[in-house]
């Protein structure tokens, strides 16, 4: 058993039999959000020593976060929720180094969490949690999720095999997914129709659990992780406590995995990407697969204001999809693959605001072939 330091800033949690700070100071962990259980995951990732934390929110720091976010100020508000939060845990740990992403972790692209040993969701909607729980799937990460209402609160872990996020989901959860996918991409008022009743403890609670399974699977203690395929809820009212495993559905079309990636970040069009899966694959393609929906949105019906584009979902602002003189829903059609006689060939991935780093998938018959892009 190694000796711990007694001047180490980390030499109680050394005395933990299992624990490897050098393996904590070299793991990477993304955090998607950055608002009450966020502040609480990046705070005890911070006090722990965790050496790489990237924290994803596209959100502004509201008055309301104040009494529910550990590093924000009234002097932060109007300020990104990730970039404030990525400044304050350096600030808490000068061993951390953190960055802050002041846009959707869609923009960032499946190929961004690569990078990462491990991802922790602090998410408020199931449409990221859906996205992120594909990536991860398809990567062969973990990632472990977390929700609050009221003095409610729940964390689960979901991993290569069993049960995934989408495996959980109703199908009332998907009539209400759906919906929101095919309203006016999402209107302000209608986003904020969907916010919750949280506060400090409960977030600081489920926080503690998901920093806590992380902190076993980082050092090399796998077997110690207990979440995996379960959820471990909390009420706060009564103080009860208990965990369920969930049920694995065998025809769930998150259940995908990468097999070949390939570097193509060379590739400046569609017809680029069409090209090199062919080369691979070495016939021609059915079509090039997306893990974001591709929406061309046409001009007002109504008024024909507003130009017609065609993008990423990630890449629209709330209620772009609706007209700002007519409040008509501007008519949009949504794909989810390219196929080679496509109008779209010649567009130029940043013309339809490809993510960042995306993996698309070239497709002919039953074989397959990854692309990794690296837009900057």
């Amino acid at each position: 058993m190694q000796i711990a330091d007694t001047n180490s800033r980390y030499h109680r949690q050394e005395l933990i039999t299992w624990w490897d700070q050098e393996a904590l100071s070299r793991s990477r962990v993304l955090v998607v959000g950055a608002g009450a259980i966020g502040n609480e995951v990046v705070k005890n990732l911070g006090l722990v020593g965790v050496g790489h934390i990237d924290i994803c929110d596209m959100d502004d720091i509201e008055h309301s976060n104040l009494a529910r976010c550990v590093f924000f100020s009234e002097a932060d508000e109007g300020h990104n929720k990730a970039e404030v939060l990525a400044q304050s845990v350096q600030k808490l740990n000068k061993d951390v180094v953190a960055k802050g992403h002041p846009i959707p972790v869609q923009r960032l692209g499946i190929g961004f969490l690569r990078d990462f040993d491990i991802v922790i969701g602090a998410l408020d909607n199931r449409e990221a949690r859906a996205w992120v729980n594909q990536a991860c799937r398809k990567l062969g990460l973990l990632w472990i999720d977390a929700a609050i209402e009221g003095l409610r609160g729940l964390v689960r872990i979901f991993g290569t095999e069993g049960a995934c996020y989408a495996c959980t989901l109703t199908e009332a959860d998907y009539k209400q997914m759906s919906h929101r996918k095919s309203c006016a991409l999402l209107a302000p008022e209608e986003i904020l129709s969907g916010k919750t009743p949280t506060n400090a403890t409960t977030a600081a609670i489920v926080g503690g659990i998901q920093v806590q399974e992380a902190i076993k699977y980082l050092t090399g203690n796998a077997d110690l992780v207990s979440l995996v395929g379960k959820v471990w809820s909390y009420t706060g009212d009564s103080m009860d406590v208990f965990m369920s495993k969930y049920s694995s559905d065998d025809y769930c079309l998150a259940h995908d995995f990468y097999e070949d990636i390939i570097d193509a970040s060379s590739a400046s069009s569609v017809g680029d990407l069409l090209d090199m899966g062919r080369q691979h694959l070495g016939h021609d393609l059915d079509a090039l697969d997306f893990e974001d929906d591709l929406i061309s949105l046409q001009a007002c019906p109504r008024c024909g204001e507003g130009e017609a584009v065609v993008k990423f979902r990630s890449a629209f602002g709330p209620g772009e999809g609706r007209c700002d003189a007519c409040k008509v829903d501007r008519v949009g059609e949504v794909f989810t693959s390219i196929s080679p006689d496509s109008y779209l060939r010649d567009s130029r991935l940043e013309d339809l605001a490809f993510p960042m780093r995306d993996i698309v998938s070239a497709r002919s018959g039953d074989a397959r072939v990854s692309m990794l892009l690296g837009r900057q």
